[in-house]
């Protein structure tokens, strides 16, 4: 997985406990508020793009499994990123965990609120607890993510 501390509590879950999970994350994909297009990576970072501009967050499935993120450290604006890159830090009562960049580009703005208030994250991780903004630069970089079906596939075969 791509978060760190995910594998580690993925570990303490068992089976049935961890699947059950994933199919509820996967029916929570699946609401109508959800209707913006997101792009994930495989270590469940999203990204939204409206006019070149990349908005970076984590999944409900991760900030789930963190649990209660306590701890929020983001990339600074200028900052030159590249796909799959770490880019910053979150740290939960569970664990810690690094943040990977799903596109390339220049920090344009990051989240300040998530770094004061990082329970954002955990209340809504799509909305208010996204992370960064992201200028990009490699715009082709989007087809090598999943969309939000192919997700919801990769976490109910994953998991």
């Amino acid at each position: 997985m791509v978060l760190s501390g995910i594998v580690r509590v993925a570990a303490r879950m068992s089976r049935s406990s961890l699947r059950t999970q994933c199919c509820r994350q996967a029916a929570m994909y699946s609401t109508a508020a959800d209707s913006k297009a997101r792009y994930f990576t495989k270590k469940h970072e999203w990204v939204s793009v409206s006019e070149n501009i990349g908005t970076v967050g984590i999944s409900s499935y991760a900030q789930d499994a963190l649990g209660e993120v306590v701890y929020a450290q983001l990339p600074d604006v200028g900052r030159e990123i590249t796909a799959g890159e770490e880019t910053g830090a979150l740290e939960s009562v569970k664990a810690a965990s690094e943040i990977y960049s799903p596109v390339s580009g220049t920090v344009v703005e990051k989240n300040d609120s998530v770094e004061s208030t990082p329970a954002l994250i955990n209340k809504s991780c799509y909305e208010e607890g996204w992370l960064f903004r992201v200028k990009l630069s490699k715009p082709e970089e989007l087809k090598l993510l999943m969309d939000k079906a192919a997700y919801d596939k990769y976490l109910e075969e994953s998991h």
